[in-house]
């Protein structure tokens, strides 16, 4: 009796549907323009199948612009609600510094924080990155005071917001604080309503600031760091970002992932940690109008997804005693 052959089950297939399942579930995106609007971001974004996007709610080089309408309101809601962007969220524009020992210049930079929080309320924007601030010379002490004191008189100016400021990590360049875990933490512990407070974490700032992101081990060493100083729970977003400037140069230069110096250990490890995956990850890379360099590098980024970390270790081949170095 000729025996039956079993049908082969494809498991590769299945490993491939699993991977392209998460890759889809992954909150990934870039930072995008709003020229001709805030809703034409949206539509920039979803051109590329992000599933996050990031934007500036105005001119991010102008202290101060126009109120939104109805109209835009309308149009960047609804924009939103069909497209495939599980999140958005919006980053302050980069004048603003309520670490300022100007009193003018401080001023501004609490009115306009002010005005863009509206802003994003306005279009239903979970949270505001900023940069914490620039202490000048007054010291790295008195700096963090002004910071929480800025934003304790920010939100008395605008209580009912539902908006959050996440308070970005830095690369330390110039005297900007934010550089080190500590720094963010202590913010977050010195402001009256911490609950309106989260962070973002940026791979290039944290590079240039002295954090090791080289190897697996070192990537892993980081991140338990940042959960012991500042708490997991407190991550609201990530900016990829490869490094032009070497680590610990406190120099802020964003390169394209793989052409910086940075390595690909610590994108692995971003896309595929587990306590990651909710996180809403964007790029901030140069790039021209047709978003050719999102598309090559979100494509980076999704191929690491449950790809191996690659080993040095030698094997040695059963029947020959050959060694094989894993590659």
């Amino acid at each position: 009796m000729k025996k039956e052959s079993q049908p082969r089950i494809d498991f590769s297939r299945d490993k491939k549907s699993a991977i392209k399942n998460q890759q889809s579930e992954i909150l990934l995106g870039a930072h995008m323009s709003i020229a001709g609007g805030a809703h034409l971001a949206i539509e920039r974004a979803c051109s590329i199948n992000c599933t996050a996007m990031q934007i500036f709610v105005k001119n991010n080089m102008q202290w101060f612009t126009r109120p939104l309408s109805a109209g835009e309101i309308r149009a960047f809601l609804d924009h939103q609600q069909r497209g495939q962007l599980a999140s958005v969220f919006a980053h302050a524009n980069y004048l603003i510094n309520l670490a300022a020992t100007n009193p003018q210049f401080h001023a501004n930079s609490l009115r306009a924080l002010a005005e863009e929080l509206i802003r994003a309320d306005h279009l239903e924007l979970p949270f505001l990155v900023m940069h914490p601030g620039a202490h000048l010379g007054a010291g790295e002490e008195a700096g963090l005071e002004k910071i929480a004191g800025s934003i304790d008189a920010i939100w008395r100016v605008v209580p009912k917001l539902k908006t959050k400021i996440a308070l970005e990590t830095t690369a330390g360049q110039g005297s900007c604080l934010g550089h080190r875990f500590e720094q963010i933490a202590q913010i977050l512990n010195k402001v009256r309503e911490p609950e309106r407070l989260c962070v973002c974490l940026d791979t290039a700032h944290i590079f240039a600031a002295g954090y090791d992101l080289g190897s697996d081990i070192a990537v892993k060493k980081t991140f338990r760091e940042f959960d012991r100083v500042i708490g997991r729970d407190r991550l609201a977003a990530i900016h990829l970002n490869d490094s032009k400037a070497a680590r610990g140069s406190h120099v802020d230069r964003h390169a394209h992932i793989r052409k910086g110096n940075i390595g690909l250990a610590a994108f692995r490890f971003i896309m595929n940690e587990p306590g990651l995956r909710k996180i809403p990850k964007v790029l901030e890379t140069p790039k021209g109008k047709e978003l050719k360099e999102d598309v090559v590098n979100l494509r980076t980024l999704r191929r690491l997804i449950a790809s191996p970390a690659p080993s040095s270790r030698v094997r040695q081949l059963p029947d020959r005693g050959i060694p094989l170095r894993n590659l």
